[in-house]
């Protein structure tokens, strides 16, 4: 290690006005006591940032301060220092030099430290000063998630059977609170961390002729999450650890199954739904991530101002059909549930039938689907009848038995909800015409349908003007003149320039000319245009609007033109 420079390291934090002297005597009274670094207490107090306190000690230490993320890196030594010593120590490797390695810490002072790592690799130790949060970076994007548990696994130094039957039993996991023993519950635990830290709302584990593909949906785009190539060789393993979590047959590899596991990361419980499909080259498992926490109201859904106040209207109605329309993944469900939280403050019974229930509401009745018993859509929507209830959900209307059923609860005094795969709201009419419904059926139940696409949104950390706009949005006159935005890509974002998702939507609601036009059974041109009179907003022209708000881009609005 460097000379010391004679000065103190309370002098020149309060010499650059990082704190004050009264801040510095609180944390000396507070080191008396834990026999901690001054620098650390500050830390932890919050009196200065790790950034302050380590650009000080590069100072008076003269040592280096790097970022292990952005500066060059010797692969080469990644073989000399291994995952697990990188993550015991909380130190990352930059290159060969002087006949020894220089590593990056956060902490210059723990000379126990460097002793032990002079020990373990054999050479000598030269130091370099880094944030925590950077070496955790470093470690991932260059060993990977979960190294140094496979390092463990590949040596063969633990079973790669079950994991222990107290583990089977547990409904609700912590998977913060994993020891490093290097099994797999531990990886299975890493990879479900990472996913749930970058936002992931699916996992994905495929497996190929030659490697086994992990990837996180973040915004509705797959990305590859960074594991090491020898994960393949425990894909088995893996899956069997998830169908114990889930109580699913881990014998059974010939059928599909779906299960649901509930973990607990830190403060946050998760609900996990399970998917497993067999393949060619094994199976292949998607893990969609649900949190509570994520359960919003209309107002934060997205809807323009002028949406929300045609959907209050609605909701406020006593009977009727009111159906959300789009593809899978779309967010059908969270604006259903959005609309039952705010109808669950009015004292209404009410009751769903879902597969699955994916949110649970206090004050709503709700049942779940089980065709192998009998219980369908259909059968939970005669038995919710003899329970009077207010407002009815059901979570997809798939069949003409289920049609003719909401159909007939909302004739008598029920209002419904329910959702329909088509590709916009005018849809929606023909999509319960060509079920087999009858025109006036439609036209005296039906009150409102929703479209809904989710488009990603602009980083907020990184937004710019955006001067290259695509060719389509020549087609939009009315927003050809206005200025339009995108993120350039930074840490925050991953490099993306997009952080999080939002809404769109196309709102219909039915008077008297858009039934008279049902039940002339109107084709779908014509009704649509019927409806553009009548003032409907569509699902391009909402994006559009929001994307001059900054809110997202052309480009994701334009592709649903």
């Amino acid at each position: 290690m460097a000379k010391r420079k004679n000065y103190l390291l309370g002098e020149e934090l309060i010499r650059r006005s990082y704190c004050t002297l009264e801040q510095i005597e609180r944390a000396l009274s507070i080191q008396l006591k834990t026999k901690e670094s001054l620098g650390t207490i500050l830390v932890q107090m919050g009196f200065i940032s790790e950034h302050q306190l380590l650009e000080v000690l590069s100072a008076q230490l003269s040592l280096p301060y790097l970022d292990p993320t952005t500066i060059p890196v010797d692969k080469a030594v990644l073989g000399k220092v291994s995952a697990k010593v990188a993550q015991h120590y909380h130190i990352f490797p930059i290159r060969f030099e002087h006949n020894g390695v220089l590593i990056v810490s956060n902490d210059p002072h723990n000379s126990e430290v460097m002793e032990e790592l002079r020990a373990i690799l054999g050479t000598e130790i030269y130091l370099a000063l880094a944030e925590q949060k950077k070496i955790n970076q470093a470690i991932q994007r260059y060993y990977g998630i979960g190294a140094s548990v496979l390092e463990d696994l590949v040596r063969g130094d633990v079973k790669r059977g079950k994991p222990r039957q107290e583990e089977q039993m547990a409904w609700v996991e912590d998977v913060t609170s994993s020891a490093e023993e290097g099994t797999v519950r531990d990886l299975v635990n890493q990879l479900l961390l990472d996913a749930q830290k970058k936002r992931a709302s699916d996992i994905h584990i495929e497996p190929f002729q030659e490697r086994l593909s992990i990837r996180y949906r973040i915004d509705g785009v797959l990305t590859d999450a960074n594991v090491p190539e020898s994960i393949r060789k425990f894909h088995v393993n893996i899956i069997s650890r998830i169908k114990i979590m889930a109580e699913l047959d881990v014998s059974e590899r010939r059928l599909p199954q779906d299960g649901r596991i509930k973990i607990k990361v830190g403060q946050d419980e998760l609900d996990l739904r399970i998917s497993i499909l067999p393949s060619v080259f094994g199976e292949s498992v998607v893990v969609r991530i649900l949190a509570p926490t994520r359960l919003l109201t209309i107002d934060q859904i997205g809807f323009s101002e002028s949406h929300l106040a045609l959907m209050r209207k609605v909701l406020h109605k006593n009977s009727g059909i009111f159906l959300l329309t789009g593809p899978t993944g779309s967010g059908k469900t969270t604006t259903l549930y959005g609309c039952l939280k705010e109808l669950n403050d009015f004292g209404k019974k009410i009751i769903t039938i879902e597969d699955p229930v994916e949110y649970q509401i206090s004050g709503v009745v709700q049942m779940q689907v089980h065709p192998k018993i009998g219980l369908t859509f259909a059968s939970g929507l005669r038995h919710m009848l003899r329970h009077d209830p207010d407002v009815m959900m059901v979570g997809e209307t798939r069949d003409l038995e289920t049609a003719e059923i909401s159909i007939r609860s909302a004739l008598t005094g029920h209002l419904v909800f329910s959702t329909l795969h088509t590709n916009d709201a005018c849809g929606a009419v023909t999509r319960l015409l060509d079920m087999g419904i009858e025109p006036f059926l439609v036209a005296s139940s039906l009150e409102c349908a929703v479209a809904q696409r989710l488009v990603r949104q602009i980083c907020k950390s990184c937004k710019t003007e955006d001067k290259n706009l695509p060719a389509a949005l020549a087609n939009f006159k009315a927003f050809s003149n206005a200025s339009y935005y995108k993120g350039k890509g930074c840490e925050h974002c991953g490099g993306t320039g997009f952080y999080g998702r939002l809404a769109i939507h196309e709102v219909l609601v039915m008077n008297d000319t858009l039934r008279e036009c049902v039940s002339k059974n109107m084709s779908l041109t014509k009704f649509r245009e019927e409806a553009s009179k009548e003032g409907l907003v569509t699902l391009v022209h909402d994006g559009l609007e929001k994307a001059k708000q900054g809110l997202t881009t052309v480009s994701e609005v334009v592709q649903y033109a």
